[in-house]
């Protein structure tokens, strides 16, 4: 392979470079987070024909570790690992889902769902865990002494660091806000192995706590503070242009808590923009929680103001953030992009989610924030019909089951289920079951029409 190169250097701009199997988290100089830097002038050698046909001639290949959608775009990524320490499950590759019925149902018919979900642990914090925990075991193959490698969690990124370190025979430990984690999410950690605290407080506090613990005793900090895992969750980007042979939707949506993946598939489309790749950008749109909403609240104020918040208990679990450590480069993402934040309540969410499961998906509350998030723009006419749209899917419906099953039984407060429907209970007796029937296809044969 070529040699390319890439690097740590501080977002602000401050002077100097920061291999990546450094233990460094911050800019010594200023104390702002980092970010991977890539030689830009060298990558550009390789014409954007040669780059759109090396990563289509990979993509979900068997040739180890670039069948993966990560690294299959190695280069891009983190060029300077060896294959020999790639950690890869691969990743990515998920399906890009022609959302057919709920937009015409909506008024949008170019809709689409990428399902980020569909991955390993049920997630997209797979695409970042694979380059973190592959540079970890390249650490630790040079010499360097990591005794375990350390999260904060509302439990997809516990998940995924787990996995990938019970792959790679490393000690995961894990820190979760007690009673805050479906009990879903919370075996999976559990399963492969990792330490697992359940703290009694919120994402924030676990998260102050796991700064402190990697700070000494050789423990190595897997939350997205560590931009090694901005890279990798980048590729979604990358991957559904490639998915719609390179060509760029108009709005992009993402659900929005501690901002890494606004960041991250941000950067991978100004990394095709800058190498030639495609020609225009889209509309990047963040979807909060009412509940958990620093970042709309900042948009309010043309972004001239932000002030962390002390998010609420949310039926989107994994975006009750209020204090979101990507908060600064996420904003500098969206004033690129022409962004828009738009926020959904508990109502909204859970009904959005309920809609689109009944034209075939199975959504977690946080695509329902997405979604409803689509709906109002739809309804404002921001977003029109002629518009290609991509609602980005976090995490698989089957993490959120009880979410799920407090939905069609009408116990979730707050909330009116629009679209319940609980299983009927009858006896074995046939003239009751076929009265049933006739009933429920009479009723949608009138629901379509009203549609």
């Amino acid at each position: 392979m070529e040699e390319y190169n890439a690097w740590f250097e501080c977002i602000k701009g401050c002077e100097g470079r920061y291999a990546l199997t450094d233990i460094i988290y911050r800019c010594p100089r200023c104390g702002d987070l980092l970010q991977v830097a890539h030689d830009m002038d060298k990558l550009r050698q390789k014409s954007p024909a040669e780059w759109k046909r090396l990563f289509d001639d990979r993509y979900m290949r068997n040739t180890y570790p670039y069948g993966s959608a990560v690294w299959g775009k190695k280069e891009w990524v983190c060029p300077q690992i060896d294959n020999a320490n790639v950690v890869s499950m691969y990743e990515g590759g998920t399906n890009l889902f022609w959302a057919d019925r709920l937009g015409q149902q909506i008024g949008v018919t170019d809709l689409w769902v990428k399902q980020c979900g569909n991955s390993h642990t049920g997630s997209f914090k797979d695409l970042g865990m694979t380059v973190l925990v592959s540079v970890v075991k390249q650490m630790i193959a040079d010499g360097q002494q990591i005794r375990a490698v350390a999260c904060a969690s509302t439990g997809d990124t516990s998940a995924a660091l787990a996995a990938y370190c019970a792959a790679a025979g490393i000690q995961a430990v894990v820190f979760l806000p007690r009673n805050k984690v479906s009990i879903d999410q919370l075996i999976q950690p559990i399963a492969n192995g990792a330490l697992v605290f359940s703290i009694d407080t919120d994402f924030d506090g676990c998260m102050q706590l796991v700064q402190e613990v990697t700070s000494k005793h050789n423990i190595y900090l897997a939350n997205s503070l560590n931009s090694l895992r901005i890279e990798g969750q980048k590729t979604v980007s990358i991957e559904l242009v490639q998915q719609f042979d390179w060509e760029v939707p108009d709005f992009v949506i993402i659900p929005g808590g501690n901002l890494g993946n606004v960041t991250a598939l941000g950067k991978g489309f100004l990394m095709m923009y800058d190498l030639g790749l495609i020609d225009k950008l889209p509309r990047i749109v963040c979807a909060q929680s009412e509940r958990a909403n620093p970042l709309y609240r900042s948009y309010l104020t043309g972004f001239k103001e932000y002030k962390p918040i002390v998010a609420q208990p949310t039926l989107a679990s994994a975006i009750q953030i209020g204090n979101p450590v990507s908060i600064h480069r996420a904003i500098a993402i969206l004033k690129r992009f022409d962004g828009i934040v738009e926020q959904a309540n508990e109502d909204e969410l859970a009904n959005a989610s309920a809609q689109a499961d009944l034209t075939g998906m199975y959504t977690c509350p946080h695509t329902g924030v997405a979604l409803a998030v689509l709906f109002k723009l739809v309804e404002r006419g921001i977003i029109r019909p002629q518009h290609r749209v991509v609602v980005i899917s976090t995490a698989h419906g089957l993490k959120f089951t009880n979410f799920k099953v407090a939905y069609h039984e009408q116990k979730l407060p707050e909330v009116t289920s629009r679209f319940a429907n609980p299983p009927l209970q009858l006896p074995a007796d046939y003239n009751q079951v076929e009265r049933a029937i006739l009933e429920h296809l009479e009723r949608e044969d009138k629901s379509k029409v009203d549609w």
